[in-house]
């Protein structure tokens, strides 16, 4: 199964690392697309290295780092900088998708 995980708010750090960590688990391919104020995740480290897990895909919308002033220095290169592009592709992708 492939999860996505549309991450627009900046409170549910803890349940996206265990939903996460609990997908890879089961053997299922979570991709996670990171706008608005998700972006502000970048901040916190423990949500960078989720994309050094197996199975685990991250992007993140290019124009909310922008607008909300978050810098992308730091951000490790296997997380896409991209666009909504990147969040239509994971909506059509996978089987779920969960809004946090």
């Amino acid at each position: 199964m492939k999860l996505g995980i549309l991450v627009n708010t900046g409170r549910n750090l803890k349940h996206i690392i265990g939903l996460t960590e609990a997908a890879v688990r089961k053997g299922h391919e979570v991709m996670i697309f990171a706008m608005d104020d998700g972006v502000r995740l970048f901040r916190e480290p423990d949500f960078k290295t989720l994309c050094g897990l197996d199975n685990v895909s991250m992007s993140f919308c290019d124009l909310s780092t922008g607008v909300l002033d978050v810098p992308k220095e730091g951000i490790p290169d296997e997380i896409i900088c991209g666009s909504q592009y990147n969040n239509a592709v994971m909506n059509h992708d996978a089987d779920r998708i969960i809004v946090l």
